[in-house]
């Protein structure tokens, strides 16, 4: 057979593998229950088997309908996402909660492909608002809202 959609074939390829990863991960680890009698293995098992079947459609589709080429991959958003992730959880009990924020807003803003600094401080403004509201107020989470060292 021809690829008529290399995206969607390649998509489909994900899904299958994720999905039969999670399958067989939740399946031999836990103990699968029934409908009625769910185990801890149910949920993941029953998502990796609909994730399977969602993969098998559309890797069938990318052999019948046409779609696109895949897209150049560029690493520099992937890596910049992540390392503001890492760098959020590092900084989070040095520099509390609302610095920690600042640094995840704009280090991930740098991965994009423009970088605007209004919206990214309006973006951080919201965030930082944001999380201090539902975490620190709503949920009461002990999370440090500043550095240690500036006595707050």
């Amino acid at each position: 057979m021809h690829i008529k959609s290399p995206r969607d074939f390649w998509a489909g390829l994900m899904f299958i593998g994720f999905g039969s990863f999670f399958a067989i991960w939740a399946a031999v680890n836990y103990q699968m229950g029934s409908a009625l009698r769910m185990g801890p293995a149910y949920f993941p098992a029953v998502l990796g088997g609909l994730l399977v079947a969602l993969g098998a459609i559309v890797f069938a589709q990318s052999m019948i309908i046409d779609g696109a080429k895949v897209a150049q991959f560029h690493f520099r958003p992937l890596l910049l996402v992540l390392a503001a992730a890492i760098i959020f959880g590092y900084a989070m009990k040095p520099l509390g909660l609302v610095l920690s924020i600042a640094l995840l807003v704009f280090v991930s803003a740098l991965g994009g492909h423009e970088f605007k600094w209004k919206e990214v401080v309006v973006l951080y403004i919201f965030l930082a608002v944001f999380s201090v509201m539902v975490f620190v107020k709503g949920l009461s989470l002990p999370f440090p809202l500043w550095p240690e060292f500036l006595g707050y």
